[in-house]
């Protein structure tokens, strides 16, 4: 069970180095209206914790009257800077005093949880683990949105590819009913009937999204689905997030040259559908994407051309609001993970999913062909 508390310290450590280089007007500040105030995602870590490894293992809690404040569906992000937020001195504070509750029901072993599969196999805190990582890489696309020089980011390591690989169809299990932090949108396990498919043995890179662009992708509306035209119109998208004209990328405040080999970040799914078909490809399904477990997975997430629905069998646990609510058309299933995403959230079956206009996420794509 030490693992458990090792990964607790993992995770707090690196939410506190993310934000300690920056000053109180900058963690209170809205810096996109897509975006939290960094002071809110710290906050919320707390009180996330405080609902789920203190009150729900059957402690009162350190402040509940913290939770309209820090709930995410009562609040959406554009009014949350208007909200009476604890200062981020008092929001390190309430983290620590939550985070000691929780290390002392844990040493003393007085859980009595609310419901007793929360303890199965440390899910709870597997969950509180990664919700936390979660938050982490979301407030690092804030700080990337904020266009400060810090050094608190990283990027993309350069890929190689060998061009698309063969994947055999037939039946494959998709989904996991055994890995014991697996959130309820990745179970169960079910069995699925593929036909055989060619996937990127990497992501698509910045060379070869450059000549896109070259060859006017930008420009071809045969290209685009009608939605993403008119977001590409609207928008007045020319490139990727964050690439400027020169052959550059703005990374975390620093201008650097564009390395041709890097994954492309920073792209919606309507760009990475428009450049497959430009290639004559597609986007893999999520279903293909995890048979094929693709090799130089974990630089960039990786958009796949299906919605984010539910899987056979379903059930929501330990909350609708993860998973359930957003099930449906609107929104777009990533896969894999990115650099910036935390090792306990990194594994096969997980889901992300997001508008697909988003591209402030560490975002990118790899094709594939029917075989």
């Amino acid at each position: 069970m030490s693992v458990i508390v090792d990964e607790l310290t993992r995770a707090r450590e690196r939410t506190l180095d993310l934000l300690a280089p920056f000053d109180d007007e900058f963690l209170t500040a809205q810096h996109s209206p897509l975006m939290s105030p960094l002071a809110w995602d710290l906050a919320h870590i707390g009180n996330y914790e405080d609902q789920w490894l203190v009150r729900a293992l059957g402690d009162n809690g350190v402040a509940p009257q913290l939770d309209d404040l820090y709930d995410a569906f009562l609040h959406p992000r554009a009014e949350r800077p208007e909200l009476p937020l604890l200062s981020p001195s008092q929001a390190k504070t309430y983290v620590a005093e939550v985070r000691e509750r929780t290390l002392k029901l844990f040493e003393q072993g007085a859980a009595t949880p609310n419901d007793p599969r929360l303890l199965d196999d440390g899910f709870v805190y597997g969950m509180v683990i990664q919700h936390e990582h979660q938050h982490d890489e979301t407030m690092l696309a804030t700080i990337q949105l904020s266009g400060v020089q810090t050094g608190a980011g990283g990027g993309p390591a350069r890929t190689s590819s060998d061009g698309m690989e063969l994947i055999d169809g037939g039946a494959s299990v998709i989904g996991t009913s055994t890995e014991p932090w697996a959130y309820d949108n990745e179970r169960p396990a079910h069995e699925i009937e593929l036909p055989p498919f060619w996937i990127d043995t990497a992501p698509v890179t910045n060379g070869t999204y450059a000549e896109f662009i070259a060859d006017g992708g930008y420009e071809d509306e045969g290209l685009w689905h009608p939605d993403g035209w008119a977001w590409r119109k609207s928008e007045h998208a020319t490139a990727p997030l964050f690439w400027d004209g020169d052959g550059s990328v703005l990374r975390f405040g620093t201008h650097a040259d564009r390395d041709a080999d890097e994954p492309v970040e920073h792209v919606c799914w309507f760009e990475a559908d428009a450049f497959c078909h430009w290639a004559g490809a597609r986007l893999p399904t999520e279903a293909e994407w995890e048979k094929a477990a693709p090799s130089n997975a974990g630089e960039v997430w990786e958009w796949t051309s299906s919605s984010f629905t539910e899987w056979p069998g379903f059930q929501a646990f330990p909350y609708r609001e993860y998973s359930e609510v957003f099930f449906g058309p609107s929104y777009k299933v990533l896969r894999g993970s990115s650099w910036a995403t935390g090792a306990p959230v990194v594994r096969p079956t997980f889901r992300n999913w997001d508008f697909p206009i988003r591209r402030q996420i560490f975002s990118g794509f790899r094709c594939a062909r029917d075989a």
